[in-house]
């Protein structure tokens, strides 16, 4: 990895409305890491899968915490937000539903791509 090359980071949230902090932290820490120019790949798994369906996240109603909403817009402007499979199927959530800019991928390709050499991966 040369000096210009971009980090990569992959963020992995499980959680939503049942572990709000651990929740915000995720989306603001791959927010963070995009603003600041790194390659930025997010993961929606678990109950946080729902932020993938436009207007069905949760409000987790944190003080003081920048809204999800807006921190997944510039994970959206500046990285790739995936929605697992499996966690999409399990809640009847169709590619269709999803979205603009969010893909619909399984276990295969999260492990693909926290096994390149220099990333860095994050699971909240």
């Amino acid at each position: 990895m040369t000096a210009t090359t971009p980090r990569s980071l992959v963020v992995k949230v499980t959680c939503a409305a049942d572990a709000p902090e651990r929740a915000n932290q995720a989306f603001t820490v791959a927010a963070s890491a995009a603003a600041a120019g790194a390659q930025v790949s997010l993961w929606l798994t678990g109950d946080a899968a729902w932020w993938a369906v436009p207007g069905r996240g949760p409000e987790l109603g944190l003080e003081h915490a920048t809204a999800v909403e807006d921190l997944l817009s510039v994970v959206l402007s500046a990285g790739r937000v995936t929605l697992c499979t499996q966690c999409a199927a399990r809640r009847g959530i169709a590619e269709a539903d999803v979205r603009a800019g969010v893909r619909v991928a399984g276990a295969a390709t999260f492990a693909e791509e926290v096994l390149v050499d220099g990333v860095q991966a994050l699971v909240y």
